[in-house]
């Protein structure tokens, strides 16, 4: 992707410097259970996966573990992330800025920016916890996209979906969800979902797809600007292909349960994304209506 670095968007909340800190002894308290560094991996990636939080599963009620925020300056770290955080930069304001165009000339309504927070381990949001393990999301609650960049170490080594445009699909997927917000989808689903609880799962599912063709609206935008370089579309194709929920099921369980799909399977989520980089309109990612 063709772009030029620069410094931190207006738009980005850093709370890197806000880890978990705690007492010593390698191991986490789970109401009343103790499980070592061992344990925490494997419900780390397991809450990464299937983005539900495998740490409530331990009982006493706990939903992760406890630990006290403490400020950590890690310059070092913070250094070699420098490159990634002004990529991710360019991405949200360059998404941002195509929205503030879009929003009112095919749907009339004006776009409002979202905020990005990166941190690092957990920090709070106006949806409650954000952990690492759950991977990046937005909060409509208060129109915030979250993120830990070592997502993108995930994305790259366990998903095998490397490449700048495979990181700015993940970035603009999630505003595609602020845009629902806005336009007033996100309301809708809630409610249909709250009225009828055994539909949530498919309309989890639309509202995902939704999200993706959204992110190819903005991709429809880069190319036209000639800002898509060899490969970037492909790129991009393979990380809706590694996230989609057959991929992942076959991954971990060795099995694929459609039923309980909430996100979409690869070929779902790479034609919705397609049909958006098509068009480039808003009218054509009606997953509500089309199938």
């Amino acid at each position: 992707m063709r772009w030029t670095p620069g410094g931190t968007s207006d738009d980005i909340d850093d709370r890197r410097d806000q880890e978990d800190g705690g007492g010593g002894g390698g191991g986490f308290g789970f109401g009343g259970m103790h499980i070592g560094l061992g344990g925490v991996v494997v419900l780390f990636i397991l809450s990464l996966v299937f983005k539900q939080n495998f740490f409530a599963l331990l009982g006493g009620g706990a939903t992760a573990p406890v630990a006290t925020t403490v400020h950590r300056p890690n310059p070092a770290r913070d250094e070699s992330e420098k490159p990634l955080v002004q990529f991710v930069s360019f991405v949200l304001d360059d998404t941002q800025k195509t929205w503030e165009q879009l929003l009112p000339q095919q749907a009339g309504v004006p776009y409002r920016h979202a905020r990005l927070v990166l941190f690092r381990n957990h920090t709070q949001s106006g949806c409650g916890g954000a952990e690492s393990a759950t991977g990046p999301f937005y909060c409509p609650a208060d129109e915030r996209v979250y993120i830990d960049l070592g997502f993108y170490d995930e994305l790259k080594r366990r998903f095998g979906a490397p490449g700048e445009f495979a990181q700015a699909y993940v970035l603009a997927h999630e505003v595609g969800h602020h845009v629902q917000k806005i336009i007033g989808i996100e309301s809708k689903v809630q409610q249909l979902q709250r009225a009828n609880p055994a539909e949530a799962n498919p309309l989890s599912v639309k509202t995902e797809l939704q999200a993706d063709c959204f992110a190819g609206v903005w991709a429809h935008s880069t190319e036209q600007r000639g800002l898509l370089e060899a490969g970037d579309v492909e790129s991009a194709l393979h990380a809706a292909a590694a996230v989609g929920d057959d991929h992942i099921q076959q991954m971990t369980r060795g099995r694929v349960q459609p039923e309980t799909f909430t996100h979409g399977s690869s070929r779902q989520r790479m034609e919705w994304f397609n049909r958006g980089l098509n068009s480039g309109l808003i009218a054509d990612c009606n997953t509500f209506q089309r199938q």
